[in-house]
């Protein structure tokens, strides 16, 4: 693999060899993202020390190098730290002495870890942006936020972005701080989605309904308000009205929900907060 080698991504160059640390769930849609976009599989190396079958078949098809040898890390440009945060600091001490310096761009996918922590492992100057993606990445379908340190360029930012993009929409928040509130609301939300899914079946069968049924009428009708809101320039709160007739069946359950103390939005609220405590203690905050 040469330094001089680069591909075109996205329209973004990727000045040289790309690593992918860690090849977990996210890892991998990260990567099955890339190649789908046209990323040349020339360009990536893969760290994974259990390698699953779908990754060895993957990087036998393409011509991936898996467990790269130190001189072939030694040629990094772009490292993407996809391993689990637990562990991120015992991979990053056995990263760093081979990697080149002045350290790559770094591209951490890790719940919770900060850029501060990167730059421990890695050199104070070294570029870190920092990306919380969700689940719904696993089918492109995902949104991630990120927050980048002064050293990133503003090249070096966009191809951030463009290889986040392989997992959905991303957006860029302006303080490292709100990457908690981003870890609440879109990192664990879709937890909050499956409950509610989940208490709708429940509910359902309660009522008299087949499981089998009751868990159709569920699922679908979640996922399909889902992918109504992603239609439309409607703001939710629109969409709520416009299915709700005053008097009616929909007005009656929303009562309920909407009562004046503990109502879903308050619920939802607490519950959001609690999610952005605790990812502020996780990460140091």
């Amino acid at each position: 693999m040469e330094n001089d080698e680069t591909a075109a991504f996205s329209s973004i160059t990727l000045p040289g060899p790309l690593l992918l640390l860690g090849a977990g769930r996210m890892g991998m849609a990260m990567l099955k993202g890339w190649l789908k976009a046209g990323l040349p599989p020339r360009h990536i190396m893969v760290r994974e020390p259990a390698p699953s079958a779908e990754l060895l078949e993957i990087a036998k098809e393409k011509g991936i190098i898996l467990d790269p040898a130190d001189d072939a890390i030694g040629q990094t440009a772009v490292l993407v730290a996809a391993v689990k945060p637990q562990v991120m600091d015992e991979a990053l001490s056995d990263l760093a002495p081979v990697l080149p310096q002045p350290a790559p761009m770094v591209l951490s996918i890790a719940a919770g870890r900060t850029i501060a922590s990167f730059k421990r492992h890695l050199g104070a100057d070294t570029p870190v942006v920092r990306a919380m993606p969700n689940t719904p990445a696993a089918i492109g379908r995902g949104i991630s936020a990120f927050i980048a340190s002064p050293e990133v360029s503003e090249e070096q930012k966009a191809l951030a972005r463009a290889l986040l993009s392989a997992l959905g929409e991303v957006v860029e928040v302006s303080d490292e701080a709100q990457m908690d509130a981003v870890t609440a609301v879109s990192g664990s939300g879709p937890a909050y989605v499956f409950l509610l899914t989940e208490c709708m079946q429940q509910a359902a069968e309660r009522l008299g309904l087949p499981a089998d049924i009751a868990a159709r009428l569920a699922r679908a009708t979640v996922s399909g308000a889902g992918a109504l809101m992603d239609k439309v320039s409607d703001d939710p709160a629109a969409l709520r009205a416009a299915v709700t007739s005053p008097g009616g069946t929909t007005a009656a359950a929303l009562s309920i929900l909407m009562q004046a103390d503990e109502n879903l939005c308050t619920l939802m609220e607490k519950a959001i907060t609690a999610a952005e405590r605790r990812s502020r203690e996780l990460s140091g905050g």
